[in-house]
């Protein structure tokens, strides 16, 4: 006799392709039309599913779990990041929870690449300009930026994504420098030529370019505070494209707009979706809207992973990308 499909519930729209296979499967039930759960949703979900599958914009905590059925076995996260997910309430029921770690390094990389030089080139200054009918010819002084080649980038968080940042920066020219809880290994230091700081303090005030590559958990919570940012030159240069909550929202913007900073590049927010309108009004701030991984490769690639994840836990087995609580992505 067949072995009964599990009951999978996907909380957002995914690829086709992953949608369609996801189908073909479980028992799946989709979001068609994209809309973000509501609370009273994502009960219902956890009341009858046997395998959720999140995203960040879900907030699984302990009161949410209160209300799963006794059939939920296992959480899918649709996504690398887990702060959204109380993985130790999880375990605590008895629930496993999986992420699809490594599959989006190569784009976020990207990301933060492409934000690093439209901040020193000033691209989106240009673009605007050029766009509102402001350009009246090319001029030796007009939109003058900052050359990558020869300057400090200080990457807080030397894991993948950090990592897969600093192979690309070398090749810009910039010098790497990093803040990590464990120092690399020998050989990625030597290949990079990477500079190890055990104070963040310390590397702050010498960066020309700070980028922010570290999981948002209870102790990265602004992390990069008030007094931290004010560590930083004036002519420095902040990528964040971990978690907002990493950075003091407030505090930076005050900055930014005392001119006590070069300019920022955000691909994250505090409170997303909503972002501080003060972001929006400064030229020296390049803003996304939370797509630092959205590429349909990466997102096909993470659809793969939820879908071994939940096949392994089928076939009774520990899931390969199984998050133990208090550990760090």
């Amino acid at each position: 006799m067949a072995k009964k499909k599990p009951l999978v519930i996907v909380t957002r729209k995914l690829p086709e392709e992953v949608e369609t296979r996801l189908m073909e499967l479980f028992n799946t039930r989709l979001n068609t039309d994209d809309h973000p759960f509501a609370p009273a949703e994502l009960a219902e979900a956890v009341a009858r599913a046997d395998v959720l599958v999140p995203t960040v914009t879900d907030d699984v905590d302990d009161a949410l779990l209160d209300k799963a059925g006794p059939q939920l076995k296992l959480i899918a996260n649709f996504g690398n990041g887990i702060d959204h997910i109380d993985v130790a309430a999880a375990q605590a029921r008895g629930i496993l929870v999986t992420n699809t770690p490594g599959v989006l390094t190569e784009d976020t990389a990207d990301m933060t690449m492409g934000l690093i030089l439209a901040l020193a080139r000033r691209l989106g200054e240009g673009e605007r300009l050029l766009r509102a009918g402001g350009w009246a010819g090319w001029s030796p002084s007009h939109m003058l930026g900052t050359r990558l080649g020869g300057k400090r980038l200080g990457i807080v968080g030397m894991g993948r994504i950090g990592t897969a940042l600093a192979r690309r920066a070398r090749a810009f020219g910039l010098s790497i420098h990093y803040f990590n809880r464990h120092r690399v290994a020998e050989e990625t230091e030597a290949e990079l030529e990477a500079t190890y700081w055990d104070s963040l303090d310390q590397m702050l005030a010498h960066m020309d370019i700070l980028s922010i590559n570290c999981p948002h958990t209870p102790a990265t919570y602004h992390l990069l505070s008030a007094r931290r940012l004010k560590l930083l030159r004036m002519s420095a240069f902040l990528i964040n494209t971990a978690r907002g909550e990493v950075v003091d929202e407030a505090a930076l913007l005050a900055m930014l707009k005392a001119g006590e900073l070069a300019g920022a590049g955000l691909d994250v927010f505090e409170n997303e979706p909503q972002v501080n309108p003060g972001f929006l009004a400064l030229d020296q701030v390049v803003v996304l809207p939370h797509m630092g991984s959205a590429t349909r490769e990466g997102r096909i690639a993470m659809g793969e992973k939820v879908m071994i994840n939940i096949r392994t836990w089928m076939d009774g087995h520990k899931p390969p990308d199984r998050v133990i609580p208090g550990t760090t992505i």
